[in-house]
């Protein structure tokens, strides 16, 4: 079939996220047939660099064949099987593997399905935590441009108006903080000095705060120092409360480390993780905890299940998924993916350098493998960010901007020619705008 064949199929019957379909009767959808490595093949066989690594999850690039192995291996084995009361070895391992690199004190897993799925996990567990503990805590605190999924509680600690607004009359109570404008150290301790002032008022209403370490994926790619997370870390001692790292879009290598709660040495009560959790492959998270949290819900049976953490998914610790992400961590390992992806963040730096000639970009910025700058000049409703989609895909390269905010976030795989290619096709296109 063709391009085109594909595309008149789709529109008749698919609705698709994060699309207002209308556009669709101008901007024609790219049916993918096949992908290896960095690059996308459509049907007409025009191939794309996917320079945003497909919504971030193919840390480790499409196709690959060392992932291939594991998950067929294990489906020749057992595709799936509920995880209450049953138990299976992938996920025994994948929990030990993540035990052991994870920061230390989370002690414990638990399994989800997808990134939001896994952030409602942490809100319940720590509003349940403290009802445990004989306390009635409403609040959950998130920072001022925050992102962390849309389902209803996710998106209730977010602070997307795009997203949230039309729902707000049904979604849970939460407060705002400052979050920190870039990526100076004074912006950190100015956010930090806004988060005090609400957790001294409100610390004992409040269940936990939740941030995305470092950078606000979706918020923009808004970047910050890492003192503000060493800081917060501190707050949320001193006043009790509970602290949920959202690590679903930054885990996993994308900052340079493993971890980027790595780069402040701080372990926060709850790490979620997705999307490069598998490379990409299948759907899972993880919610990792400490063990002073598991340990609130382990008693005797109580017939009202007021203690028990009663929360599950159908697919919960899927096999399949499971086998995924060990095959995606043993990838990491053996390749010293992490040690080599430092070669590329300096390169990246490079080649954003050539950016600072077109007065029209501004706040060009870095943290590890995610680069990101603002195209200024140009109204919402001019959309910018499209336009340059488009460019770029005539080009044969995939950038889905946040309206006038282009980035870069690449899987791991990429070489250096091939960023190269990404910046040039970049600064042919930025002059025409």
């Amino acid at each position: 079939m063709t391009n085109k064949q594909l595309k008149q199929q789709d529109l008749q019957y698919i609705f698709h996220p994060c699309t207002q379909m209308k556009d669709h009767e101008v901007l024609p959808l790219t049916p993918i047939k096949k992908a290896k490595g960095v690059y996308l093949e459509d049907f007409d066989g025009n191939k794309y660099i996917d320079g945003i690594s497909s919504w971030w999850v193919n840390t480790l690039g499409h196709n690959n064949k060392f992932i291939n192995k594991y998950i067929t291996k294990q489906l020749n084995k057992l595709e799936h099987v509920l995880l209450a009361g049953f138990t299976h070895k992938p996920a025994i391992k994948l929990a030990k593997k993540l035990v052991k690199i994870t920061p230390k004190g989370l002690d414990k897993v638990f399994f989800a399905d997808n990134g939001s799925s896994g952030i409602e996990v942490a809100l319940k567990m720590a509003f349940h935590y403290y009802r445990n503990k004989g306390e009635v805590r409403p609040y959950f605190v998130s920072l001022g441009n925050s992102y962390h999924g849309e389902t209803i509680g996710a998106l209730s600690v977010s602070d997307m108006g795009l997203y949230k607004d039309i729902y707000n009359p049904m979604l849970i109570k939460t407060l705002q903080a400052t979050s920190p404008k870039n990526q100076t150290k004074k912006e950190a301790i100015k956010s930090l000095k806004d988060m005090e002032k609400l957790l001294q008022n409100k610390s004992k209403q409040i269940s936990a705060v939740i941030v995305e370490p470092l950078v606000q994926c979706a918020g923009n790619m808004n970047m910050y120092h890492k003192s503000y997370l060493s800081g917060l870390r501190e707050l949320c001692t001193k006043y009790d409360v509970l602290l949920i790292a959202d690590e679903v879009a930054v885990g996993f290598g994308r900052t340079g480390k493993l971890f980027a709660c790595e780069h402040s040495q701080i372990t926060p009560d709850f790490m979620v993780l997705s999307k490069g959790l598998t490379a990409g492959y299948l759907p899972l998270s993880i919610v990792m905890l400490k063990q002073k949290i598991y340990d609130i819900f382990y008693c005797d049976y109580d017939t009202k299940g007021a203690k028990s953490f009663l929360h599950s998914h159908s697919y919960t610790g899927n096999p399949l998924a499971c086998s995924a992400a060990l095959g995606s961590l043993a990838y990491l390992k053996k390749y010293k993916i992490i040690e080599q992806n430092q070669i590329k963040i300096k390169y990246i730096k490079q080649q954003l350098k050539r950016l600072k000639q077109f007065n029209n970009i501004i706040n060009i910025r870095q943290t590890g493998m995610i680069c990101a700058f603002d195209i200024s000049g140009f109204q919402p409703q001019d959309r910018i960010g499209l336009k340059v989609y488009q460019e770029a895909l005539k080009k044969g390269v995939l950038l889905r901007p946040l309206g006038n905010v282009i980035y870069f976030m690449p899987p791991y795989v990429i070489t250096k020619k091939e960023i190269k290619r990404v910046f040039d096709v970049i600064c042919k296109i930025i002059p025409n705008l």
